[in-house]
Formats: C-alpha cells, structure tokens, sequence
C-alpha cells in the first residue's frame, strides 16, 4: 500500500521557484548517475538531419503559428487548420499549459487522471485542482479504459479528465469504440478530456485521436520527441475546438509571447522534406524491439504487449524494484530501468513497494550491438538480487 506523506521538495530546488507538486520521476530521473545500459528512454535518440531551410526571415514570430507547419500537421491529424496549436514547449510543456488554462477557465474545482499515470500528468493537474480523483485501469482489463467506472466517480464538479492513449506505462491502445464511451459521459457531464498521445506517433494508424472521436470536448496533446528523436526540437502540437485553440494562442501571446519562428520552420521541413527520413529513423527499433521481446520471453519474464512504441511494463520477481534500481543495478551493473512506483503515485509522495519496471529501449543505438550486453546486464542484476 502506498503511504502518502505529502509533498518532499527537492533540497536542489531554490524555495522561491519550487511547484506545490513536482515530480519525484523527473527529479529521479535527471539525477542518476551515467550508467554504461540506460533503459530509462521512452524515446528514441540519435537523429541527425541536414537542414536546409534556405533564406528563413528570424525577424517573424507568428500569433497563430507558422502557416506551413499548421497546415502539415492538419494533414498529418486529417483536421481543419483552425484545429491545431502549435507551441515550442514540447508536449509536456502542451500539457502543462492546456491543464493551467482549462483550470482558469472554469469554476469547477474537480479534475479525474487515470491510474497508473505518468507522474507529471498527475502532478500537473494536483498544481490547478484541489479534487483530484483517480480513474482506476486494471491489469485484469488489460488496462482498458472503463466507462462505467468513470461514471461512478465523476460529478457535475468534474472539469477535466487526463488520459494517455497508449498507456503510460502499460502501452495498452484505446479503440475507437472505448474513446466513445469515455466521451459519451463528458458531454452529459460538460468536461473536457485532455489526452497526451505522444505514443500514438510511433503508429498512428493503430491509434485514434480522442479529437476525431469528440471535437467539442476531446483535446489531444502529442508532439514527436517519442518517435522520431526530435526531443531537442521542443515542438509541442495540440487538437482541438477552434475556439479553444484561439483561446490557447492568446494564451501564448500574453505569458511567453508570440511563437518564434526557428522552432516551427525546421517542423515545417521535417514533415514535408523529411518526413521520409523520420519514418526511416523510426523504422531502425523495429529489429531492436524483436530482439528485447525474445530475450523477456527465453528469460520467462512477463511484459504487456507493446504494440506501438519502445517500452515495456515489465513485472519483475523483485519486490520493491525502486529500492533494488538504486541500491544494485545502477551502482553494481551500470544498468537502470525506470522504477515501476513512480507510475503508481496515488496522490501524495509515498513509494509504493512495487514489482514493476519500465523498460526503455531509445536510447539502445540500433547501429551498434549493445543491445545484448546491456540485456545480459540487466539479467544478472535481477538473479544475483
């Protein structure tokens, strides 16, 4: 059981600009120490583009985005242009600033994230609502989402709820069919639903938007750090009502100010130029995933199927993978998953004691063969435990 002890501040964190919630993942996650098998990415790393973007005017920031890179994300999502936001903060930062407004915009003080979550989805939320309620997805069920049990817990309070779609962490893939249901009881309760799927770039033809399931009430957060190994572009994208989009860039214009133009002209020419060369680069982990799913299997280790992107919710023989990461398999065998508790946060900071651990495989270069000893690696840190 998880014991919830409130909020521990980083010491590292200036008191001035600490957050009411911050994260105990990211905070874990930036201070470890450089290991020789990092298995914490849930996304891919090494691209390298030659850009030739020409005779570019730095002098532009757009009020309504960089017409070239809305008009080829519109296409890419099948949307009207009026649909997109674009900002250069990333999907976390997409998130961040989506959750903060619709928490303004609203009288309701009530907010439903899922569980298991991303912990900065959670804690992003705790920042704006002071009623945050969970909704429960089973391993049972496959981590499917539960209409009915979201009935049970929402109320006319309810402003918002916050999904992923896959699953963070399990990779489990909402259907069309399950998006209507969740969506059938926000629009007879009037609350938006705000779904971070940066995951369904990996293989968007398997994942639909929550936008295209419900215009007025689904709003999608994604951007392309995960598939394609853009992280350092920061380009975050959002789906939405145009009147919330307009809304969200006058959001822009009045706290970072206009949106720069550097950030979404290299976009424009990715996803047009070289839209070929990022499927390419993503096409590399395919060979890499087979090869980590046949070593969980010869090793009779459990995982849910992950169908589109490159982690893994594994379940270990370890009882409390948090300690065990830390203590053994950073300082021992220079290996480090991420620790299965910090999907498991209820509402407070307590760890709960938890068998799991999320296994990344990004950061594994595919043109090399580290792959093998890293996995060898990780084996051992598990047996000798």
């Amino acid at each position: 059981m998880e014991k919830d002890k409130g909020a521990r501040r980083s010491k590292r964190v200036p008191k001035a600009i600490r957050m009411k919630h911050p994260s105990a993942y990211l905070d874990w996650y930036v201070n470890v120490p450089h290991v020789k098998y990092d298995f914490r990415s849930s996304g891919l790393l090494y691209f390298m583009y030659k850009l030739d973007l020409g005779e570019v005017d730095l002098s532009v920031n757009y009020v309504h985005g960089n017409p070239e890179t809305t008009k080829a994300l519109a296409k890419r999502y099948n949307v009207k242009e009026e649909n997109v936001f674009i900002s250069s903060e990333g999907a976390s930062g997409q998130n961040a600033r989506v959750i903060r407004y619709l928490a303004e915009k609203t009288k309701k003080k009530e907010a439903i994230v899922e569980y298991p979550t991303y912990e900065p989805l959670l804690r992003q939320v705790q920042e704006h609502f002071p009623h945050v309620k969970r909704l429960e997805r089973n391993e049972k069920d496959d981590f499917r989402l539960d209409a009915d049990q979201l009935r049970k817990i929402v109320s006319k309070k309810t402003a918002l709820l916050v999904l992923t779609n896959p699953h963070a962490p399990s990779g489990a893939i909402s259907d069309r069919k399950e998006l209507e249901e969740i969506m059938k009881v926000a629009g007879e309760f009037g609350f938006f639903v705000v779904c971070d799927e940066i995951y369904a770039e990996f293989d968007r033809t398997k994942v639909p938007t929550v936008f295209s399931v419900d215009p007025t009430y689904g709003i999608v957060t994604t951007g392309f750090s995960k598939a394609y190994g853009l992280g350092g572009l920061k380009l975050g994208t959002a789906l939405a009502n145009k009147e919330l989009v307009d809304e969200l860039y006058a959001d822009v214009l009045n706290t970072v100010g206009n949106s720069p133009n550097v950030v979404q002209a290299v976009a424009a020419e990715l996803l047009t130029k070289g839209r070929e060369q990022l499927e390419k680069h993503r096409q590399k982990w395919v060979k890499t995933k087979k090869e980590t799913e046949r070593w969980l299997k010869e090793n009779h280790i459990e995982y849910f199927p992950n169908k589109v992107s490159v982690t893994y919710w594994v379940k270990t023989r370890i009882g409390n993978t948090h300690k065990w990461i830390n203590e053994r398999a950073i300082p021992r065998f220079s290996v480090a998953p991420v620790p299965g508790a910090f999907f498991l946060f209820k509402s407070g900071y307590g760890l709960a004691e938890s068998n799991m651990i999320r296994l990344g495989i990004g950061n594994v270069n595919p043109d090399d063969s580290s792959l093998d000893e890293g996995l060898e690696a990780l084996g051992k840190a598990m047996e000798t435990y």
